[in-house]
């Protein structure tokens, strides 16, 4: 006897004027067995234990006169896939992906499979060790211009970014040509001018480096910046796959921290009839595949998404799932200070600022930006209004006043 344990389950949210029942069976065999009605009777006995099965259609709007729409919910057997995500994937949206305004929305996936994928290896609390923050957000700060610059150069910015007393500086996303300063140099440079900013001030701070080239050679590099003193890994995850963040993760000799970057994610999520839910691809997946912070945007930036699927995403990455640890959520784009008492207000403590421009293009320069932040997030955690705030904090004040606030929406702290 199957239980729902044995599938994993895809939602669909699915427009068109279809019997909704009728289609759900298609997909339910097609995407399985591949027929039913015609096979033989031993045929069958053989393909049951293959064979998909609808578990709910949910019709979202039978009387109006909008596009009918319903949520689909499919079981897929698990003795059809391998544990991984290119194998989930296929089965259950595959060439469905492609037969109209259909859209995956969620994946249930039972305890069974979930123990054969790595999650994060540190997460939120192991993140905190490391770095000896434990009452406030997190800030990080963005490599910014460093295409084509020579390494002196960019130690010089590496140097005034944590001078603003940020916890993490990453690499740009897009820091593939790194003809000027190799990645090796940037680790090695990097990481003595954290440890000699631990040694004099006691702030310990990480630097991801971004994992490049040929996918075959990712998990040996990443390997090898381990070993040669790298403090924490990025990875452009949608570009490369989830299955090598998967392979990254899982590896026991891979034991720093991994940042999931979400480039190239808007390919899917942002159409409400096509490809993946934001909470499902930033969320749930990213996790599931070893991410340990996850950078998604806000709901409040330039790049923005609206704001229940930013919730969603930071649910999806640390909600108790009694597998995995949860992941740091990292809301990003267009970051500002203004914007920090209404991230706190949505976020609690456990989530990550990342900005950019945000903290280099402040007007005392990269440094100034960091204080500023640093002192929007401990007003923020101590019930003080900006406008209090920055009575006593000159960099606060001064990027208030370029870029402004952001008042937070009036609901309760996550």
């Amino acid at each position: 006897m199957t239980t729902d344990q044995d599938y994993v389950i895809a939602t669909y949210l699915i427009h068109g004027h279809f019997d909704f029942h009728k289609k759900a069976e298609e997909i339910a065999v097609g995407l399985t067995v591949g027929s039913w009605t015609q096979l033989p009777k031993a045929k069958k006995e053989q393909m049951r234990p293959h064979l998909g099965k609808v578990i709910e259609v949910k019709v979202l709007n039978d009387n109006s006169d909008e596009i009918p729409k319903a949520l689909l919910m499919i079981g897929y057997p698990l003795v059809n896939m391998n544990p991984d995500i290119p194998s989930i994937l296929t089965t259950v949206f595959g060439k469905l992906s492609m037969d109209g305004q259909i859209k995956l929305m969620d994946l249930h996936i039972p305890d069974s499979l979930l123990k054969q994928f790595p999650g994060p290896r540190f997460g939120i609390d192991g993140i905190r060790r490391l770095i000896g923050v434990n009452d406030r957000p997190l800030l990080m700060s963005i490599f910014k211009q460093c295409i084509g610059l020579p390494l002196h150069e960019l130690e010089n910015e590496y140097q005034n970014q944590i001078d603003g007393k940020v916890d993490l500086v990453k690499d740009d996303e897009i820091f593939f040509r790194d003809d000027y300063a190799p990645a090796l140099k940037r680790i090695d440079s990097f990481e003595k001018r954290n440890q000699h900013q631990m040694d004099k001030t006691g702030k310990k701070v990480l630097y991801a480096v971004n994992l490049t080239g040929p996918v075959t050679q990712l998990v040996e590099q990443a390997k090898h910046f381990c070993q040669v003193g790298a403090s924490c890994l990025l990875l452009n995850v949608a570009p490369y796959g989830f299955d090598v963040l998967h392979r990254i993760a899982a590896d026991p000799d891979v034991n720093i921290p991994i940042i999931a970057h979400p480039a190239f994610t808007g390919s899917f999520y942002p159409s409400p009839y096509y490809g993946l839910s934001a909470p499902l691809l930033l969320g749930k997946l990213m996790r599931l595949s070893g991410a340990d912070i996850v950078l998604y945007p806000s709901p409040y930036g330039s790049v923005a998404i609206p704001k229940d699927e930013a919730l969603n995403i930071a649910k999806q990455l640390n909600c108790p799932n009694n597998i995995h640890r949860p992941a740091f959520p990292t809301p990003s784009a267009g970051i500002h200070p203004g914007l920090v008492p209404a991230l706190y207000q949505d976020l609690g403590e456990n989530f990550i600022i990342n900005a950019g421009g945000g903290i280099h293009g402040h007007p005392q320069g990269t440094s100034a930006g960091g204080k500023a932040f640093i002192d929007a997030i401990k007003a923020a955690v101590s019930g003080l209004s900006l406008e209090k705030a920055v009575e006593n904090a000159p960099e606060l004040r001064s990027a208030i006043q370029k870029w402004g606030a952001l008042k937070p929406w009036k609901h309760s702290k996550k």
